[in-house]
């Protein structure tokens, strides 16, 4: 049994909230956030995904407490979660907000309220998370990937390359992976033996992704290696046929 997280006291979220907006939100009300690890918050900035959902909660004598499960889903595949307790220290009085990393924290600060035992209590079982994610492609790997972008569009030689909007939106990238392509043969034959096309393809904290198509060869005046980079694989694969035409 799993009770949605919109039936809870908590603001509802937004089902278009990207899981940085869950985040935020979460530590934004959560009186203890700036005790959270570091390394905690670093892993939850490249999330995917964001789900929560209810997990107890105790009412009785005008006193309440509710505890929610929040888990994330990491570009790795990993997940993390963090326990909220929602509960008011007066009759009738404010919600407050806490957030810890593990349930241990969380049944300890639970053990502290003041509430009646003979209130109504119940727990529901911890249930795998469901998670709504775009299609992705790739298996990547968190790394300082902005700067990869940036050196990257930095020594391309081309004039036709990625526009400004392109190289702003991989300033929010949180991990990449490169792969060679291969296939596809060209008008030209011997393109393939000129040219080495890889695909840098970017992961984006929003879960979306970019891929730039980085064209490697020596047709160069003085034979010395040169890089372009383009928004698509069309758009490389025509400068490869372009080249290739003028004498590989």
């Amino acid at each position: 049994m799993s009770v949605p997280y919109e039936t809870a006291a908590c603001e509802p979220p937004d089902s278009s909230d990207s899981p940085e907006e869950h985040l935020a939100r979460l530590l934004g009300r959560a009186l203890n956030s700036f005790e959270l690890p570091d390394e905690t918050i670093r892993r939850l900035d490249c999330a995917l995904a964001h789900d929560g959902s209810l997990h107890s909660a105790h009412h009785g004598a005008g006193l309440h407490r509710e505890t929610y499960r929040h888990t994330w889903l990491l570009a790795d595949g990993s997940a993390t979660t963090l326990w909220e307790l929602v509960h008011n220290t007066t009759p009738g009085g404010e919600p407050q907000h806490e957030v810890y990393v593990d349930e241990e924290e969380l049944r300890t600060a639970t053990a502290r309220l003041p509430l009646p035992p003979e209130a109504p209590d119940f727990e529901l079982p911890v249930t795998a998370p469901a998670f709504t994610l775009p299609a992705v492609r790739h298996v990547y790997v968190p790394d300082d990937s902005p700067d990869h972008a940036r050196r990257l569009l930095r020594r391309a030689e081309n004039a036709d390359g990625p526009d400004a909007e392109t190289a702003a939106l991989l300033s929010t990238a949180c991990a990449h992976r490169i792969t060679q392509a291969f296939g596809r043969p060209s008008r030209a034959g011997r393109v393939a033996l000129c040219f080495s096309l890889y695909e840098h393809a970017f992961l984006l904290g929003d879960g979306g992704e970019v891929s730039l198509w980085e064209v490697e060869h020596t047709l160069t005046p003085d034979g010395r290696h040169m890089c372009e980079v383009y928004a698509s694989e069309d758009a490389a694969r025509r400068a490869m046929e372009r080249r290739a035409a003028q004498g590989c």
